[in-house]
C-alpha cells in the first residue's frame, strides 16, 4: 500500500526552529518528526510513501535522499512532491502528487506533525469499499470539529466552536442530530479521488468561486463534496495522538514517544 506525508507546511508555530529547518526535520527524542512517522508507516506495510516539500524543501529532500525504511516484509520506497514553486495546501498537494498516487487503489494520508497511537493497519482494514475518503476521527476536544451523520458516520459537515461558524455538506441531517468529532490528520483516500477533485476544481471555476486549481484546501473539498460522493469518519475512543504542531508540544511528544506507544502498527 502507498502512503503520502504532508511535509510542506511553514511550520510557524514551532518558530524559531523552523527559521532554520523545515517542520518536518525539528527532532524529538533525537529523531525527525518525519522520521517517527516514516517508521511507522514502514511498520503497518506501506512500501511506497509520497513526501511533498516546500519550506526549506533542499534540506529536506536531501535528508529523504536514499532513504528507505524496513518494515513489514519489504523495504519502503519514497518519492518527494515538489511543491517549492507554491504551497499548494493539502488538497492541492494530493491532486499534485496525483503521477505518485494514481492506480493504487487506497492510499494513506498522514501529517507530519500527528503522532498518535493509532493502529494503522487497524484503521486502513475498516475503510469502505464504496468511501471515497475515510476519516480517522476521535472524541478528541479541540476548536474544530467534523459532523458525522450518527448512524452511518457519513460526513455532514464542519464547525468551529470558537466563532459558532458551521458549513454543512447538504446530506440532509440537521445540525442538531451531527456527532461533532475531532480530525486526526489520517486518512485513506481513494484513487477515485483525482477525478472527483478535477470535477471539483472545475466546477468552483464555472461558478466564479474562489478555489484555484492548483491549491486548496482537503478539508473544504471534503465538505462540499461529501453530498455527492461517499465519505465517512472511523471513530477510534482508543486514540492518543499528539499534535506536534506548536513548540509547547515537543515536550509533551518526547514523553509520549518515551512510552513506547507510537510504533502500534
Amino acid at each position: 500500500m502507498k502512503a503520502m506525508i504532508f511535509a510542506a507546511g511553514l511550520g510557524t508555530r514551532l518558530k524559531p526552529l523552523t527559521d532554520t529547518l523545515p517542520k518536518a526535520l525539528v527532532p524529538v527524542c533525537g529523531k525527525p518528526l518525519i522520521e517517527h512517522v516514516l517508521n511507522k508507516l514502514a511498520a503497518a506495510g506501506i512500501t511506497e510513501t509520497v513526501v511533498n516539500v516546500h519550506h526549506f524543501a533542499d534540506m529536506l529532500e536531501e535528508w529523504l535522499a536514499g532513504r528507505s525504511c524496513a518494515g513489514g516484509n519489504s523495504e519502503m520506497k519514497i518519492y518527494v512532491s515538489d511543491e517549492r514553486e507554491m504551497l499548494l495546501d493539502t488538497g492541492g498537494a494530493v491532486l499534485h502528487a496525483r503521477p505518485f498516487l494514481e492506480n493504487c487503489g487506497n492510499f494513506l494520508v498522514h501529517n507530519v506533525d500527528i503522532l498518535s497511537n493509532c493502529n494503522l493497519q487497524r484503521f486502513v482494514s475498516m475503510a469502505g469499499n464504496d468511501a471515497v475518503a475515510t476519516l480517522l476521527v476521535s472524541r478528541r476536544k479541540t476548536r474544530r470539529y467534523l459532523l458525522f451523520e450518527p448512524d452511518t458516520m457519513r460526513l455532514a459537515g464542519w464547525t468551529d466552536t470558537s466563532t459558532g461558524r458551521v458549513r454543512m455538506s447538504g446530506t440532509g441531517v440537521a445540525l442538531s442530530d451531527c456527532a461533532a468529532l475531532a480530525f486526526s490528520g489520517i486518512h485513506i483516500l481513494s484513487d477515485k479521488i483525482f477525478g472527483i477533485m478535477e470535477e471539483y476544481v472545475r466546477a468552483n471555476a464555472q461558478d466564479g468561486g474562489s478555489v484555484n486549481p492548483e491549491k486548496f484546501s482537503i478539508t473544504d473539498f471534503y465538505i462540499e463534496m461529501a453530498a455527492r460522493y461517499p465519505i465517512y469518519g472511523v471513530c477510534d475512543d482508543s486514540l492518543e495522538l499528539l499534535d506536534v504542531g506548536k513548540l509547547d508540544a515537543l515536550a509533551p511528544a518526547e514523553a509520549f514517544l518515551n512510552e513506547q506507544k507510537y510504533l502500534t502498527l
